[in-house]
């Protein structure tokens, strides 16, 4: 109405100002609405300029460069920088699946004529699952080797040294206690004693028996399960475990009973096994060189009562520590080794009529504490009476794949730090018997050491290949077979 109003008194007489301030007012929003027509043209054109560039930058990674051979896979990390002693083939750097998120699925072609779904099951770690991985002739042919081959106890007995290990590192007792007193309150707790005290091959420990031993060593005089420092100065670090061998074990009390075997995959291998390495590399998308200098193919059987606490497959790599697969490349020597296993394949051969799931009792929980795995008596690591407290599980089915990544990426292509949320364990078989395989891939996280391990491998191969060399000198079908741990 107002609007109205003033048009009405402009056509009142010329003399009046308001039809001058009217036409003034157009002038001024004519051009305020071009000049901010200009500026969007300019500012979408911008825009168009920076995608066009990104998407320059990301085809054409450097000048001269020859097509990728993986242009159709998924995007992968910028490689590193090339270093003195880079692996064969140029610098090494590490594809690594995006898992989206929980039930996205991937579409992968692993074998020819056929697509494979990949189903993401976790973020944290990143964990995924292909059905019908391997095929039920496949399954038996490795059940079948595995048994040719042999199988050992996966665990006898729990190994000592701990009390040397601790002299050689010149540990005191009251720097022992600190290390175990994760809360720093001067009092060593149930549940940061079991968290320190489980060794991968010892007896597995629980707040019962830990409470046994402390009576049957009187640690704890006051009976309140707590050690004061000078209540822990008068135990051995190998008290516990020496305390329940005199006792007498029993094969549901270790950490793992199960029995197992290796199968070599290289060349002259049987077909299936080598073509499984093969498929392992093109679901990993990792360079072929680092999937065939890791270890050999893990086949494990599990009979009624058999279990897997849960543990890691790797450990934290640290200044002082050394990997298993390339210590010999390390060029120095340390009382700390571990193994590097940046990825686990496990394939279950059989399906299994009750139990054995596999557990990942923290997975894609929002945050990871040492001590809230073990809260009023409820032991997640304890896979043959809490499987079913964990966060997922995945159900043994003949064929099935899943696979993970142990360690978390460190930005720059390469790997970083231990992603602890890759607890898993196998949880106990009530009927029946499981059969399963791993193929563990082995890097080391420093970059230098892989590359230098890299090109000793290359060396020797070149020397074994030599054309007047005696091939029969060497009988060992495997040249890397002593740089494989049983592990």
């Amino acid at each position: 109405m107002k609007d109205e109003q003033q048009v009405g008194l402009g056509r009142l007489g010329p003399s009046l100002p308001v039809p001058r301030d009217r036409i003034h007012l157009q002038k001024s929003s004519v051009c305020s609405r071009s000049y901010f027509v200009v500026v969007m043209v300019f500012f979408h054109v911008y825009i168009i300029n920076v995608i066009a560039l990104l998407l320059y930058v990301h085809y054409n990674s450097g000048p001269g460069e020859p097509p990728d051979p993986a242009a159709g896979r998924a995007p992968e990390p910028d490689p590193l920088p090339p270093v003195s002693h880079a692996g064969p083939g140029g610098p090494l750097y590490l594809p690594r699946i995006e898992g989206i998120r929980v039930g996205h699925v991937q579409k992968v072609a692993l074998v020819p004529d056929k697509v494979h779904e990949m189903k993401t099951l976790s973020l944290k770690p990143l964990l995924f699952e292909v059905p019908g991985f391997l095929t039920e002739e496949e399954c038996q042919v490795i059940v079948q080797l595995a048994r040719l081959k042999g199988l050992t106890e996966s665990q006898v007995m729990a190994p000592e040294g701990g009390e040397e290990l601790a002299e050689e590192l010149e540990l005191s007792p009251e720097e022992i206690f600190n290390l175990l007193d994760l809360n720093q309150d001067g009092q060593l707790q149930l549940q940061e004693v079991l968290t320190h005290s489980r060794v991968r091959d010892g007896i597995w420990l629980t707040p019962d028996s830990l409470r046994e031993i402390y009576a049957g060593l009187k640690a704890d005089p006051d009976g309140n399960g707590l050690l004061s420092l000078e209540e822990f100065k008068r135990l051995s670090s190998n008290a516990f475990q020496r305390f329940l061998r005199q006792r007498g074990v029993q094969r549901s009390q270790l950490v793992r009973n199960s029995k197992h075997t290796w199968l070599y995959q290289g060349e002259g291998a049987h077909r299936v096994l080598r073509a499984l390495r093969e498929r392992v590399t093109r679901l990993t998308r990792l360079p072929p060189v680092l999937v065939e200098l890791s270890e050999p193919l893990q086949v494990v059987r599990y009979e009624r009562g058999g279990h897997y606490h849960a543990h890691h497959d790797s450990g934290p790599v640290y200044p002082e520590t050394v990997c298993h697969h390339t210590k010999l490349a390390a060029n120095a020597s340390t009382p700390f080794e571990t193994s590097c296993r940046y990825i686990t394949v496990l394939f279950y051969l059989n399906t299994v009529d009750g139990g054995g799931e596999t557990a990942f009792p923290v997975a894609d929980n929002r945050t990871y504490e040492e001590l809230s795995l073990i809260q009023n008596d409820i032991d997640l690591l304890d896979t043959r009476k809490n499987c079913d407290k964990g966060n997922l599980r995945v159900r043994p089915t003949q064929g099935t794949a899943i696979f993970w990544y142990n360690y978390l990426s460190d930005g720059k292509g390469w790997v970083g730090e231990l992603d602890e949320y890759s607890l898993h364990g196998g949880c106990v078989v009530t009927q029946g018997t499981k059969w399963v395989a791993n193929n563990w891939i082995n890097i080391d996280p420093d970059y230098r050491r892989q590359a230098r391990f890299q090109q000793m491998v290359s060396q020797q191969e070149g020397e074994r290949h030599a054309p007047n060399r005696d091939r029969n000198h060497n009988p060992d079908p495997d040249p890397h077979s002593g740089m494989h741990s049983d592990l």
